[in-house]
């Protein structure tokens, strides 16, 4: 099956969904990507790995980035895809539904329906596809593109097609993983006065977690809500032991005006005298809403933007001092799910709004 990029959307989005490419074994689906665009002169065309890019040289002004993912989660007996009329809040929507239908193919349909039909973009634009968003970090596509041809992620702003409700999510959170480890002393439970136990004194550190109040801070007009909590606690050998080991994990999402010594000492304050080891740490990413290119960006989509609660790899591109936000077809909070869909005015929205921007 090729790719016809000059169908209609909707179309596509089957034709993409319906070639199966779960982490790992996205080569086909970016094999027909890069023969699909490269039929089409305007367009540079650029493989690494897995990951295509395509970019129009046009010596515009100034240049965007426009990136999605290849991949998903596995199949849960979820394709092939299926397009239904449904009842949503007493309108009749078209819906298709199929893994991969919200993340994140309906942004790649959006991209590749525009990279074929911009011919001549008011800004030079480069499109990027890459692999393995959805597993470990080292594997992720983007980041290997940002570090083997850092060039390409070059621009003025950028836009990630991960599902938004066809609206705007500025930037991202942070986040940070760390552990509080409580030491105490082993002992037969029949003579616990003999030990001590490491998991009492974990009451201390989830005391200071249930008291605390996130803050609400502002960022480039977005408000962003934090949340530190405790996701996860270890300890203890035997039913008859008393511990002397126990290991509180920790989960703090952060605003981007945080960088990580910030989001440290901030966490410092809270735990006090606890003593923290970080295990994980993801900046967040600066929206950038001040930006020009963002402000016709806002104007062509229309909507409220509203702030991404959670992380995602727009922050690849504020790293590099790109502003960047996410927008594409789809309910966030399907993606990944059984029954994930999409609505096909959601794809073709998202379509609209890029190209009344970029044209």
């Amino acid at each position: 099956m090729s790719l016809d990029l000059g169908s209609d959307v909707i179309e596509l989005l089957t034709a993409i969904v319906d070639m199966e490419s779960v982490s790992g074994n996205e080569a086909r689906l970016a094999d027909e990507v890069e023969a699909a665009l490269r039929s089409y002169d305007h367009l540079e065309v650029i493989r690494l790995g897995n990951s295509v890019v395509a970019r129009t040289n046009a010596g515009r002004d100034s240049r965007v980035v426009i990136a999605g993912h290849l991949d998903t989660v596995p199949l849960a007996d979820n394709l092939p895809s299926r397009i239904e009329t449904v009842d949503i809040d007493g309108t009749p929507t078209e819906v298709m539904w199929g893994r991969g239908t919200c993340d994140m193919k309906g942004g790649v349909a959006v991209q590749l329906s525009c990279a074929a039909e911009l011919s001549a973009p008011s800004r030079d634009v480069t499109w990027i596809f890459y692999d393995n968003e959805e597993v470990a970090e080292h594997l992720n596509g983007l980041k290997k593109v940002a570090e083997e041809r850092p060039d390409l992620l070059a621009g003025e702003f950028a836009v990630l097609c991960e599902p938004s409700n066809a609206g705007v999510e500025g930037g991202c959170q942070g986040t940070m993983a760390v552990e509080v480890v409580t030491s105490g002393t082993a002992s037969h439970s029949a003579r616990a006065w003999k030990g001590h136990n490491a998991i009492h004194d974990a009451a201390d550190v989830l005391t200071r977690l249930q008291g605390h109040t996130p803050q609400q801070i502002d960022v480039d007009g977005l408000t962003y809500r934090e949340g530190l909590n405790a996701v996860g606690i270890t300890g203890g050998i035997a039913g008859n032991v008393i511990p002397d080991r126990c290991t509180i994990k920790i989960n703090y999402r952060f605003a981007p005006d945080k960088d990580r010594a910030a989001a440290t000492a901030y966490l410092t304050d809270v735990l006090g005298d606890h003593e923290f080891t970080v295990v994980d740490f993801a900046a967040g990413a600066r929206p950038g809403l001040d930006r020009p290119a963002a402000q016709e960006f806002l104007a062509a989509v229309g909507g409220e933007p509203q702030p991404k609660f959670g992380w995602t790899d727009v922050a690849r591109f504020s790293a590099m001092g790109v502003p960047a936000v996410n927008f594409g077809p789809g309910d966030p909070n399907l993606a990944h799910t059984d029954n994930e869909h999409t609505p096909s005015d959601d794809v073709r929205r998202c379509r609209d709004a890029l190209l009344r921007w970029l044209s």
